[in-house]
């Protein structure tokens, strides 16, 4: 008998979602990633097309997330442990 993760796992990579349950953990871990005072202003919203949409609170907040958005991608796909993400969206 398995255990009930490795069935899950196996489950997610047979139906060939397992790459976008993965993406959405970048949601789960904006904040750890981010630090608090960006989290606090710009929140993580959803994944899509390899693509973290971002919403922030001003103008000057989505211009610091776009000066830095590919420093912020390539610092979540490191925590994720591979290449998940692409591009980020902020709105």
């Amino acid at each position: 008998m398995q255990k009930l993760s490795t069935a899950l796992k196996k489950a997610l990579k047979t139906s060939g979602i397992d790459r976008a349950v993965r993406q959405s953990e970048a949601l789960l871990i904006w904040e750890s990633v981010v630090g608090e005072a960006v989290a606090k202003n710009c929140s993580a919203e959803e994944i899509n097309h390899k693509t973290i949409i971002v919403k922030a609170s001003t103008p000057v907040w989505r211009n610091e997330l776009s000066l830095k958005k590919m420093e912020i991608i390539k610092k979540l796909n490191k925590k994720l442990g591979e290449e998940l993400l692409k591009d980020m969206q902020v709105i």
